[in-house]
């Protein structure tokens, strides 16, 4: 039993991450076809020199960061909150946006935007791609930052009250510095979910907000690149990095 779920688990790991491995691998080919002529830097290279994959990241790291921001503060209130109150409707609502697929919460906030921008006479654009990723990344932050308060001893609260410390002093003074790694952990979650969205972000950006993703989408339409392998590579183990410094930040 023992030899058969390690073999399970090698099986499972290769077909997750073998793809991975191959696209990083062609990512160095000298040849822009499937047939290795020798290694080189050359794609990467011109990854870094096309305008357009420029722009998109600059747009996709500016929308990151303001919707990792947004969210990691109204997350951590709500967690707080939502912990403090001890409701489980309230939080079991959250697992409705997760399981809700990403076509439909595009089609939701396109339809909500073109509504109430109808009455402001504000068009499509980043702004309202940010607002979209703060809607999507709230709940993993409140997921992340309530399962460290789970862990966290309220009596810490209450002796910090009783010495006479007022409810904002005990909040940053007390409970502020125990949920830290919870909160970095929940930020550079947020952050990499937000910077790899593609669904979600075509439907609700303008004609001057395409990030990273749709640009790399559109080049692989239009048959094979490699700079796409390169930029692709850098995405995945950059993010795949973070996402590994956020799990151990999240077991502290």
């Amino acid at each position: 039993m023992s030899r058969l779920l390690t073999l399970s688990a090698v099986l499972l790991f290769a077909f997750l991450h073998l793809p991975l491995l191959v696209l990083a691998g062609w990512s160095f080919n000298h040849s822009r076809f499937t047939v290795w002529e020798g290694f080189s830097w050359q794609w990467y290279g011109a990854a870094f020199r096309d305008q357009q994959l420029i722009e998109a990241t600059v747009n996709s790291l500016i929308i990151a960061l303001a919707a990792t921001a947004a969210s990691t503060v109204i997350g951590t209130l709500c967690a707080y909150g939502l912990w403090k109150r001890d409701s489980r409707v309230m939080t079991m609502s959250l697992s409705l946006s997760l399981v809700t697929p990403e076509i439909v919460m595009g089609i939701s906030l396109l339809a909500f935007f073109q509504w109430l921008f109808r009455f402001l006479g504000v068009q499509l654009g980043l702004h309202t791609v940010v607002l979209a990723h703060i809607s999507f990344c709230i709940a993993f932050v409140v997921i992340v930052v309530l399962a460290r308060l789970r862990t966290f001893d309220g009596t810490l609260e209450e002796a910090a009250l009783d010495l006479g410390a007022t409810e904002w002093q005990t909040f940053r003074r007390v409970t502020l510095p125990n949920l830290t790694p919870g909160i970095v952990s929940a930020a550079l979650l947020a952050f990499t979910i937000s910077f790899d969205d593609y669904v979600i972000t075509s439907l609700v950006a303008g004609v001057d907000s395409e990030t990273l993703p749709m640009v790399l989408y559109a080049m692989a339409r239009r048959g094979a690149n490699p700079v796409v392998n390169a930029i692709s590579t850098i995405i995945v183990f950059g993010l795949g990095a973070m996402i590994l410094v956020s799990e151990r930040l999240r077991e502290k």
